[in-house]
Order: structure tokens, then C-alpha cells, then sequence
């Protein structure tokens, strides 16, 4: 008796058995974004939208590489040219034949408003307002811009420039032109503000045998 009892305790014990360990989760916890999260996305997105849209504008400048429109004054007739200095009055005639080239393949011009202005010594003595036109692909238009009259020049300068450069043989006269365009591409029309050409013109003096030289314009379009 007291041998199988022993024999039972000699035997190894370990004790009932241990019930695996359970890991409890608070039902509908999840994590949250704080604003730094938020913001980052957000500057993220607004970078993926910049990266697009600069893709973009790059295959449509490379699909039709815009060209800047050229123009040109091929001749320009000074007939009358007088300052007075007592009364700061300008006497003045003065007619140029202009032409306008674009030399886009696939964007047209459509010019709302034109005006031709011309200015002595920096100050405007006189403008001309222009017909409106519609300029295709490869296309050249030509401009007849045209002053005369007698307009009031105010300013330190002007009687000295005048009489300097009537010695020299040459007035130097500037003639902008004002426009306000839309670009067509395809069927697509893009509206522009008012976009200037400037044209530095060396006029011979009325009388003398001095000829004009063609001149080339500075074109702000593009």
C-alpha cells in the first residue's frame, strides 16, 4: 500500500494545464491622422497636380512651338517735321507701310484691337487706330499706320533733341503698336492681354537725300 503510493509521487507533476494567454483589442480602435499627416498628403497631391500640369503645358509647347510673329517696317515717308520752341508745338507727317508675319503652323491670330502710337523724345505726339484682322498660319498682313496734325510737346529736352538731331540729318522717332489679341489653336481660343511692338525708327529730315533703312521691330507676343 504505502509502496504504490510512493511510486505515484515519484512521478514528475506539473500541475494543471495553463490556458493560453488571450490579447484583447478595444473594439473599433483605429489610428488616427493628425494635422502634420493631413498636411503632408495635402502638399503631396498639390505637388502631383503641379508635376501634371507642368507635363502638359510641355507636350503642348513642344506639339506647337509658338514662334514670336515678326515685324517689319519696309518704308516710311517723313514729309513735314517741325518744332517750334516758342509755343512747343509739333508740326508732323508722317506714313509708314508695316508688315506683321506669323510664322506658326498651327496657331492663327486674331487681332481685336490695334493702335499705332508715335512718340518723339519720349513723349506721344499723335496714334492711329488700326482695322482689326484675322491672321492665319504663315501668314504676313500688311499695316499702313498714318499722322498728321500738329500736337503740343511738353518738356526739357525735346527742343534740344530736335535741333541736335536736325544737324545730324536724322529724327529719331518711336512707333508702338497697342494690341489686344486671342490665339487660336485648333478649336481652342486663348485670350491675351494688351501686348506691345516697338519700333525704333531713324528718319531721314524732310528735303534731305538721306533714304530710310528697313527696320526690324521688337515683338513682346510671346
Amino acid at each position: 500500500m504505502s509502496n504504490s503510493k510512493q511510486g505515484h509521487l515519484n512521478g514528475a507533476y506539473y500541475g494543471p494545464p495553463v490556458p493560453p494567454t488571450q490579447s484583447y483589442h478595444s473594439v473599433g480602435s483605429r489610428s488616427s491622422c493628425g494635422p502634420c499627416c493631413l498636411l503632408c498628403t495635402l502638399f503631396k497631391f498639390i505637388i502631383s497636380i503641379v508635376i501634371i500640369v507642368g507635363i502638359i503645358v510641355l507636350v503642348i509647347w513642344l506639339v506647337f512651338r509658338p514662334n514670336e510673329v515678326k515685324v517689319y517696317v519696309g518704308t516710311a515717308s517723313l514729309t513735314q517735321f517741325a518744332f517750334s520752341s516758342n509755343s512747343s508745338n509739333l508740326q508732323y507727317n508722317l506714313s509708314l507701310d508695316m508688315s506683321i508675319r506669323n510664322p506658326n503652323k498651327r496657331i492663327s491670330i486674331y487681332y481685336d484691337y490695334v493702335e499705332a502710337r508715335a512718340l518723339y523724345d519720349g513723349s506721344r505726339f499723335a496714334y492711329d487706330v488700326l482695322p482689326t484682322f484675322y491672321q492665319g498660319h504663315k501668314n504676313t498682313t500688311m499695316l499702313y499706320p498714318a499722322f498728321q496734325g500738329t500736337n503740343l510737346l511738353l518738356g526739357d529736352s525735346v527742343a534740344t533733341t530736335y535741333n541736335r538731331e536736325k544737324q545730324e540729318g536724322y529724327y529719331y522717332v518711336d512707333v508702338k503698336l497697342y494690341t489686344r489679341l486671342r490665339l487660336k489653336v485648333w478649336i481652342f481660343k486663348i485670350h491675351y492681354n494688351k501686348q506691345k511692338i516697338d519700333c525704333s525708327l531713324k528718319l531721314p529730315v524732310p528735303g534731305s537725300s538721306a533714304k530710310f533703312e528697313g527696320t526690324k521691330c521688337d515683338v513682346d507676343l510671346f
